[in-house]
């Protein structure tokens, strides 16, 4: 079973009662913000419902280290450290990596972790419209391992 990141592209304006829902449900309270969900058949229909609002997609082991490391936050706003690692019990930002794709560790196993990453616009923009789907030349919907570009972009 995969790990999915799922980022917010769009705004509130517009939005259908169950799309609010669902976006409250993974936390996406506001744009540019990302999220990591289990590919299992329950969250494929939360992201069917949102596919007009977030990108998703399968994260790599690589970016998701480096989205823990510059982007993951604790309580307090604090910065994610080694030394905080190494306290709940994982050496180095890849084996968290590593431990969350594999399904052998979860962000609520983490105290004082917060499960939302803050994420900055695309440096450079989006290459298609943030109206269509990725598959028709935009950027929402499923992108499938290209999710990893974006993210590099918006860490």
């Amino acid at each position: 079973m995969a790990l999915l990141a799922v980022v917010r592209i769009r705004g509130v304006p517009g939005r259908r009662p169950e799309e609010r829902k669902t976006l409250e449900l993974l936390r996406l309270h506001k744009k540019f913000h990302a999220v990591l969900v289990r590919d299992d058949p329950p969250t494929r229909g939360m992201l069917k419902v949102i596919e007009n609002v977030v990108t998703y997609g399968e994260v790599e082991k690589e970016v998701l280290a480096k989205l823990i490391r510059e982007r993951g936050r604790l309580v307090g706003n604090e910065r994610v450290t080694e030394e905080y690692l190494k306290k709940v019990g994982f050496g180095s930002f890849e084996e968290l990596a590593e431990a969350l794709i594999e399904g052998r560790a979860s962000l609520k196993d983490l105290p004082g972790f917060k499960p939302v990453f803050r994420l900055r616009p695309p440096k450079g923009g989006f290459k298609g419209t943030t109206k269509r789907h990725y598959r028709e030349g935009g950027e929402l919907g499923y992108r499938g391992r290209a999710i990893n570009e974006l993210l590099l972009k918006m860490i």
